[in-house]
């Protein structure tokens, strides 16, 4: 034993601290680079499924809502084609309303119209069965009457009313009101021909006013 302490036999080799690093480092993988385009592979077989099934289902709701605007396109045109229909059918029975209180006032007007037709027809038998010249008095009321009676009549021609052609014409039961039969004059008048007009008729545009009171050869 030393004087300054204990004798301390040192060991025998220190180990080197290279070949304990080396001991204790892990080794490294011989084949990392190989593995990597492994991971890679996997990674992309697990996203493949997942990018199908959103398309899919892109698809699938790209096709119902075409089938939505389809349907509603549809929809669509039927209120249209129902919207024309109703406004046709509206301004149909408009026209009809209009038509029937025009004949409603119309219809009157025409006896009124035959009136003075009438007056005049008396006044020129009057004339014919006279003699001599009349005076200056019923000429005057003359003209009055032919004035209101022609005045009426445009008024009445404006408006669309026409009278129906009667003498002459085939019998047509649509126009003309057969009040007797006569035998034809001569041979050249068919049968079924107007004779003669008792009641003069009138239309508005296609429709009767008022039927011709008609003659008809049997």
């Amino acid at each position: 034993m030393s004087k300054n302490g204990p004798n301390v036999q040192a060991p025998d080799e220190a180990p080197d601290t290279a070949d304990v690093a080396e001991e204790k480092a892990p080794e490294a993988p011989t084949n990392g680079d190989a593995d990597a385009p492994a991971a890679e592979s996997t990674a992309d077989e697990n996203t493949a499924p997942d990018v199908d099934a959103d398309a899919e289902a892109l698809a699938a709701e790209a096709e119902h809502l075409e089938q939505e605007l389809a349907q509603t396109k549809d929809r669509l045109l039927r209120q249209m084609a129902e919207f024309q229909n109703f406004r046709r059918r509206m301004e149909r029975e408009r026209d009809q309303q209009f038509q029937f209180g025009q004949t409603q006032v119309l219809r009157p007007l025409l006896d009124v119209l035959d009136d003075f037709r009438r007056s005049l027809e008396a006044a020129e038998q009057v004339e014919a069965n006279q003699e001599g010249e009349a005076g200056p008095a019923y000429q005057a009321l003359k003209e009055g009457v032919e004035m209101v009676y022609q005045k009426f009549n445009d008024e009445l021609e404006k408006l669309g009313v026409e009278p129906i052609d009667a003498v002459g014409q085939p019998f047509d039961e649509t126009l003309h009101d057969a009040m007797m039969q006569q035998p034809a004059p001569d041979d050249d008048t068919p049968e079924g021909t107007v004779l003669d007009e008792l009641q003069r008729g009138y239309r508005l545009g296609d429709r009767v006013l008022r039927h011709a009171k008609v003659i008809v050869a049997g």
